[in-house]
C-alpha cells in the first residue's frame, strides 16, 4: 500500500448526484434565426429553447427537457433544410446549364443555316 503522501478522506455525500439539466440549445436557435432562417424554423426552435430556459430556471426539469428536446429537433430541421436546400438548387441549376449547353451543341447546324442567292432545284 502506498502511504508517501497523506490522504483525506472525504464525507460520503447523503444524496445521490443529480441528474444533469438539459441542454436549452438557444444560442443555436438564435443562429438559426438570424442566419438560416428556413421556413421560419429558426423561430420556432428560439421560441422552445426560450420555453426550455424559463422551465429550468423555474425548476420543472421534465418540461425543460421536453421544450429542450423540440428546440433540438427544430434547430436540425432549420439548419439541415438551410445547407441542403441551396446545395439541390445548385444541383440543379449546373444539370439544367449541362443540359441547355447539350441542347445548344446539337441544334447549331438548325440555326447556322444560310439561304443560298442560286437554288440548283429551278434549273
Amino acid at each position: 500500500m502506498d502511504t508517501s503522501y497523506p490522504r483525506e478522506e472525504r464525507p460520503k455525500d447523503r444524496w445521490p448526484p443529480a441528474a444533469p439539466t438539459p441542454r436549452d440549445h438557444l444560442v443555436w436557435a438564435i443562429f438559426n434565426t438570424l442566419y438560416m432562417n428556413f421556413c421560419c424554423l429558426g423561430f420556432v426552435a428560439l421560441a422552445f429553447a426560450v420555453k426550455a430556459r424559463d422551465r429550468k430556471v423555474a425548476g420543472d426539469v421534465e418540461a425543460a427537457r421536453h421544450f429542450s428536446s423540440k428546440a433540438r429537433c427544430y434547430n436540425a430541421l432549420a439548419t439541415a433544410g438551410s445547407v441542403l436546400l441551396p446545395l439541390l438548387l445548385g444541383a440543379l441549376v449546373v444539370t439544367g446549364v449541362i443540359h441547355l449547353s447539350k441542347l445548344a451543341q446539337e441544334s447549331v447546324g438548325f440555326f447556322t443555316y444560310q439561304f443560298s442567292g442560286s437554288d440548283d432545284g429551278e434549273q
